[in-house]
C-alpha cells in the first residue's frame, strides 16, 4: 500500500460512478415495471408491476436523498446541516426488514463535513453486515471535540481487508476504482474535520470510531483484525 492522491476531476468522476451505481438498480426496476404495464393486460400482473414501480421509486428516492447529504454540496460552503435530516435519510436508506437502526446522535445543527462523515461511516457499517443486523450510531462531545461511533452487529460481520488502508489515504498499486472510492472519500472528509478513524472487529461486531486527531494520538488505537 502507498499513499495516494486523486485529482479533483478523478474524485468527482468516481463519486459520480458510485452514486449512479446506487440508483441504477431501482431505476432499472422502474423501467421494467413500466414495460410490463405497457404490454400486460392481466389485472393481477399489472398490480404487481405497479407495486414494483412504487417500491423501486421509493428506494431510488431514498438513495438519492442520502447521497445528496453524504456526497453532495447540500448547501453553501460552511453551511450546517440538521442531524435530524441525517437520521431521516439514513432510516429511509435502511428501511428494510434486514437492518435495524439505533440512532443516538442529538438533534443539532452540525458542520456539513461532520454530517457527511457520519453518513459515510453509516455506509461502511451497512456494507459490513450484508445479511443485515443492527447498526448503532452515537456521538459524544460537540463542535471541535465531537466524536462519532458506529457499530454494526450481524451474522458474518466483516470489513474488507483493504478498508483501513483506504481510510488512511493509501491504495494498492496506486489505483482506486468506483468500488473503493467511498471509504477513500470518507478518509478525506475525516481529515478535513480533523478527526481520525479507527476500526475494530470482534465476532459479529464491527466498530468504527472517528475522534479528534490529537485525542486519538494520546490513546492506543483499537486493534483492527480485519478479515
Amino acid at each position: 500500500m502507498t499513499n495516494f492522491s486523486l485529482d479533483a476531476l478523478d474524485l468527482a468522476a468516481l463519486l459520480s460512478s458510485r452514486v449512479c451505481h446506487d440508483v441504477i438498480s431501482p431505476v432499472g426496476a422502474i423501467v421494467n415495471g413500466l414495460e410490463v404495464l405497457e404490454e400486460e393486460k392481466d389485472a393481477e400482473m399489472r398490480g404487481h408491476a405497479l407495486a414494483l414501480i412504487k417500491s423501486s421509486a421509493n428506494e431510488a428516492s431514498a438513495r438519492l436523498q442520502f447521497c445528496r447529504l453524504a456526497f453532495g454540496a447540500a448547501g453553501s460552503k460552511g453551511a450546517s446541516i440538521d442531524t435530524g435530516d441525517a437520521e431521516l435519510v439514513t432510516r429511509q436508506l435502511l428501511a428494510d426488514e434486514r437492518t435495524q437502526l439505533n440512532w443516538s446522535v442529538p438533534r443539532v445543527l452540525m458542520s456539513k463535513n461532520k454530517v457527511k462523515l457520519l453518513l459515510n461511516l453509516c455506509l461502511l457499517a451497512d456494507a459490513a453486515i450484508p445479511r443485515g443486523g443492527v447498526i448503532s450510531v452515537s456521538s459524544t462531545g460537540a463542535d471541535d471535540s465531537i466524536s462519532f461511533k458506529v457499530e454494526a452487529r450481524g451474522v458474518n460481520a466483516r470489513l474488507a481487508a483493504h478498508l483501513p488502508a483506504l481510510l488512511a489515504g493509501e491504495a494498492e498499486d496506486s489505483a482506486i476504482d468506483a468500488r473503493a472510492i467511498q471509504p477513500y472519500y470518507t478518509g478525506l472528509v475525516a481529515k478535513a474535520c480533523n478527526l481520525a478513524i479507527t476500526v475494530a472487529t470482534e465476532p459479529e461486531l464491527i466498530s468504527i470510531e472517528a475522534r479528534p486527531a490529537a485525542a486519538s494520538d494520546e490513546v492506543e488505537a483499537p486493534q483492527s483484525a480485519v478479515a
